[in-house]
């Protein structure tokens, strides 16, 4: 299918007004939408709330009467069933467009090209692919729960030139500079939920929340606490929003107290000596749970990378040496020969500060 110029100019548009809702719109998708007749747009819109008007609406809502004969450039298949908002398919119709572009098919099962057959049995043109991986780009989390029933997840790590992370009694603060550290808020901001283990908070007593000016919601907070030793008055249960832990203990003193403390808490079945991790990702995708920043020391993490659960990592190089004894940035004892090896495939290499931010995804095998 061959679209023109103006066509990518538009969708590139839209999907520009899709990033708007990078940081609000969970657990719902990112889209966005341009209206556009006679070669000039008549109206913009992007899904900005979770539970609010979806991206084609408020660009219906733009480009009122003026609508009738216009081009739609949607950067996700418009819905074609009621959820909290009614059907966006049904409001294209009513608004009598002559052609509707889309950039990738949903992938949720209650639409999966259902919206596009609705169209154009209503007599639009319909034509879809354009601009596919930017916009599967906006979406990672949703595309990959609504086809896997797991989220999206990453791994955030800082580390020293010689990839240690902490020193050999647990020191870290700071490797990194406070430009990579903001940097940082900032992928918290656009996850669905923050998970860590129990041996961070007893060694560093994070809060785990996002702390940049004018932040609307909090994600989930999620320790994974096999035998319920978090303690009451760690400070990640001080804070606003949700905290979760995922245990395998079924210690009853110790869930009262933590439950008074203002947890939640889920047990989930064991595998070895932790919770089961696929398990724990699957309950996560039940709640909604798109993209998961992973934010953990070594053992947790390098548990997370041999199972084949971790996405992609984010991983902040300072320019700093730690030594040998330092501690490292993944426990991983059963590689043993080359062979046993976890090949990366470089996304992106950037300055953040005076640090390097690598951006990789592990192949596995």
């Amino acid at each position: 299918m061959t679209f023109s110029i103006a066509d990518h100019e538009y969708m590139s548009r839209a999907i520009q007004l899709a990033y708007r809702g990078l940081y609000t719109t969970d657990p719902n998708p990112r889209v966005g939408c341009v209206l556009v007749k006679n070669g000039e747009v008549i109206g913009e819109g992007w899904h900005e709330r979770a539970g609010e008007a979806h991206a084609e609406i408020n660009a219906l809502l733009q480009a009122g009467e003026y609508a009738q004969g216009a081009t739609a450039y949607v950067t996700l298949e418009p819905c074609c069933h009621q959820g909290k908002t009614p059907p966006c398919s049904d409001a294209l119709i009513a608004a009598q467009l002559e052609r509707v572009v889309i950039a990738m098919q949903d992938p949720n099962p209650k639409v999966a090209g259902n919206g596009i057959q609705q169209l154009r049995e209503a007599g639009m043109q319909v034509e879809a692919g354009l601009l596919e991986a930017q916009a599967r780009a906006l979406n990672p989390g949703f595309i990959q729960r609504m086809q896997t029933r797991r989220p999206y997840v990453r791994n955030k790590l800082a580390m020293s030139l010689d990839g240690r992370t902490a020193m050999a009694d647990g020191e870290s603060k700071w490797i990194t500079s406070e430009a990579a550290r903001e940097d940082v808020q900032r992928w918290r901001a656009r996850s669905s939920a923050i998970v860590t283990g129990v041996g961070t908070i007893l060694a560093d007593d994070p809060a785990m929340t996002v702390r940049l000016p004018g932040t609307e919601r909090q994600p989930l907070r999620v320790i994974i606490d096999t035998n319920l030793s978090t303690p009451p008055a760690a400070k990640i249960l001080k804070q606003p929003g949700r905290t979760l832990i995922m245990t395998s203990s079924d210690d009853d003193a110790a869930l009262a107290q933590l439950q008074e403390a203002g947890a939640e808490v889920v047990q989930l079945p064991q595998h070895g000596e932790r919770i089961d991790l696929s398990a724990l990702l699957e309950e996560l995708a039940d709640m909604e749970i798109n993209e998961i920043l992973l934010e953990t020391g070594a053992t947790l993490s390098g548990a997370m990378l041999e199972a084949g659960l971790i996405d992609e990592l984010i991983i902040y190089m300072a320019p700093l040496l730690m030594g040998d004894a330092a501690r490292p940035l993944f426990k991983l004892p059963h590689l043993a020969t080359m062979q046993d090896r976890i090949d990366l495939e470089l996304c992106e290499v950037r300055s953040v500060g005076k640090d390097l931010r690598v951006i990789a995804t592990p192949i596995y095998k």
